[in-house]
């Protein structure tokens, strides 16, 4: 009988502290349980749309990339094509400059030669009257054999 009446004091003990475990303490275990939960749910929706903002920065990352890249070949094209310009005006201005000193000195030539024709007529003019002068072994007017030589000059 002690046997029985342990039995059931120990039941109504084992009831009593399953009762009180029921009302105090596993809502609590069940509240951290809850907010374990909701904590790491929470942390993997992060941990996921981290994951996507990263997925979005990289691909972001590299369209700026390739937008730097093209625009920075753009620039090249343009420094290339700018210096190719600069070289096509340097290669005319060049080429103007060096006609107009092929043309001042042709007029330079065609001066000299003229100078030098009207230097040669008259040393022939005097050569001629010199030569006249000394045939007729008489003094020639030079004033009225300037203008026949004048004309002569003319004439060559």
């Amino acid at each position: 009988m002690n046997l029985n009446l342990t039995l059931i004091g120990q039941t109504i003990a084992f009831l009593f502290v399953v009762l009180f475990t029921m009302k105090a303490i596993w809502p609590m275990i069940i509240a951290a349980m809850k907010e374990r939960q909701e904590a790491i749910a929470a942390g993997l929706r992060a941990s996921e749309e981290a994951d996507q903002k990263l997925a979005m920065a990289s691909s972001s990352a590299e369209e700026e990339l390739e937008r730097a890249k093209e625009e920075a070949s753009k620039i090249l094209e343009q420094a290339r094509e700018r210096a190719n310009q600069m070289v096509e005006e340097a290669k005319n201005t060049a080429k103007e400059e060096g006609e107009r000193i092929l043309e001042s000195a042709q007029a330079e030539i065609l001066q000299e030669s003229n100078k030098a024709k009207e230097e040669l007529r008259a040393q022939v003019s005097a050569l001629v009257i010199k030569g006249a002068e000394q045939v007729l072994e008489d003094n020639v007017d030079a004033g009225k054999h300037q203008d026949m030589l004048n004309k002569l000059a003319a004439e060559l």
